[in-house]
């Protein structure tokens, strides 16, 4: 992890929220960003964050994320999801989120990641699938 992972740094990660992102079961008129997307989507924008402030064979897996998701977005429009790291404590780095549609505000997170070695992970789910019961 590099010294420049600290408190204030931020990202901005862009979508346009196409039919994937959207939820169906209030028919095509309904069609809205949904919440499950609208999560991956900040993780993504905090893993990008963590990324382009990480050594070699390092990436980050998230531990946990508590997502207000305040407003509706329809199919089509584009959201801007702004990271911003608020702490870091050791390997383990907090971001909080916010993200806008083309309108206003539609979600805020504060999202915990923390910071892997990707050899010693791999090896580590490895171990475990070897004691998996037949």
């Amino acid at each position: 992890m590099k010294a420049s992972l600290v408190a204030g740094v931020t990202n901005v990660h862009r979508v346009t929220i196409d039919r994937g992102r959207t939820i169906g079961f209030m028919g095509d008129e309904g069609r809205v960003y949904g919440t499950p997307f609208l999560v991956l989507d900040m993780e993504d924008a905090s893993r990008n964050l963590a990324l382009a402030h990480s050594d070699a064979g390092e990436d980050s897996v998230g531990m946990d994320i508590a997502v207000k998701h305040i407003a509706a977005t329809p199919l089509g429009w584009n959201v801007e999801i702004t990271a911003k790291v608020i702490a870091v404590e050791g390997r383990k780095v907090t971001f909080e989120l916010t993200a806008k549609d083309d309108l206003e505000v539609i979600g805020t997170a504060v999202h915990n990641r923390f910071i892997v070695d990707v050899a010693k992970t791999t090896e580590r789910v490895k171990a475990k699938m070897a004691k998996r019961p037949a």
